[in-house]
């Protein structure tokens, strides 16, 4: 059944009710540096659907960051550049759409809530301001409704006395507060697909904890496809539904949470579980990941995990894994996919 998506009073042909709600097909990224192309992203693929969540994981620098600019239509260009791939909302390619187009996708179909809400902010705007300019910009409403959305939204994410905080400035709010200021700015247009990066990495623990649950409350009451990119197992273990696994560029494993936690196939996912500190270790000295990421500029031959593998073998240094599934539903960029499965089994 072929439909069209809503896009401010015109519609998007081509969309695909059927096909999943996002598709990231071998999405490849390159920065010019110094005249020089450097892979940032070297073919990430992944798939969202409807109600779930996501979780992209890996060290900083893997490209999780950089996947999510090119999916929002926000990468610098210059320097970045999408040298090849997809992505797909409901089967329509966004990358192929002009500028004018992306950006009545924005806000209305997929958002974005990012890291440093300090920075993401005007700090010359009320924060009542910035969310009622989304209404009157993108729906035409007037100043007198837009103010009402606005406090209807605070109030939504848990801004107390959010009627008369709507006047005020970001620097007025503490960082959960004003985190919870662009998860409403997030949800304003009511999108489909909202991309949350690292929204918890400045918070203390506690505060973290009240914004993922928010996140996965208003996730389940709307019914949105929800991405999270994050380096914080922990969460990922409370919030996710699949998880996609990022190293140097490129996605190494995807799977349902159940299988990436109990039954990981890439030596990176297992070395990073091995990682996480846990209560029932305590004395116990915590392992590591040896070594650092490859810098994108000089990548090892073979396996660019290779050089910190704790399963790595001659082959690994001279030849490209290939992409195996061991199972329904999962996937792994490694030689031994198969076997590291069955070992954990």
């Amino acid at each position: 059944m072929s439909e069209t998506i809503r896009v401010i009073g015109d519609t998007l042909p081509g969309a695909d009710m059927n096909a999943p709600l996002l598709e990231v097909d071998d999405l490849r990224i390159d920065f010019k540096v110094r005249g020089k192309r450097v892979p940032a992203v070297r073919g990430a693929s992944f798939t969202l659907e409807q109600g779930r969540t996501l979780a992209v994981v890996g060290e900083s620098g893997s490209g999780k960051s950089v996947t999510s600019q090119a999916i929002m239509g926000i990468l610098d260009t210059p320097p970045g550049h999408v040298t090849g791939g997809a992505v797909r909302l409901h089967g329509v390619d966004l990358l192929g759409l002009d500028e004018e187009t992306r950006r009545t996708i924005r806000g209305n179909h997929i958002a974005i809530v990012f890291q440093d809400a300090l920075s993401a902010l005007n700090p010359l705007w009320s924060v009542g301001f910035q969310i009622g300019e989304l209404f009157r910009v993108h729906r035409g409403t007037s100043r007198k409704a837009a103010k009402l959305k606005a406090i209807e939204l605070l109030d939504l994410v848990g801004i107390p006395d959010a009627a008369n905080r709507i006047g005020h400035y970001p620097h007025q709010f503490s960082g959960g507060m004003r985190q919870r200021v662009m998860i409403a700015m997030a949800l304003a247009l009511d999108p489909e697909v909202l991309i949350a990066d690292e929204p918890t990495t400045a918070l203390d623990v506690t505060v973290q904890a009240q914004i993922m649950r928010l996140l996965k409350k208003i996730q389940a009451e709307r019914n949105m496809g929800l991405i999270l990119i994050t380096h914080d197992l922990g969460v990922v273990a409370d919030v996710a539904d699949d998880v996609a696994v990022m190293y140097a560029g490129e996605v190494v494993e995807r799977a349902g949470i159940r299988d990436t936690f109990k039954r990981p196939a890439h030596p990176y996912t297992k070395a990073l579980l091995r990682a996480i500190p846990r209560v029932d270790a305590i004395g116990q000295e915590l392992e590591v990941i040896r070594g650092l990421p490859p810098n994108p500029a000089s990548l090892p031959g073979g396996c660019p995990f290779h050089p910190r593998c704790f399963a790595a073998e001659d082959r690994c240094a001279t030849e490209v894994p290939p992409w195996v599934e061991p199972a329904e539903n999962h996937g792994s960029r490694c030689h031994f996919a198969e076997e590291v499965y069955t070992d954990e089994r």
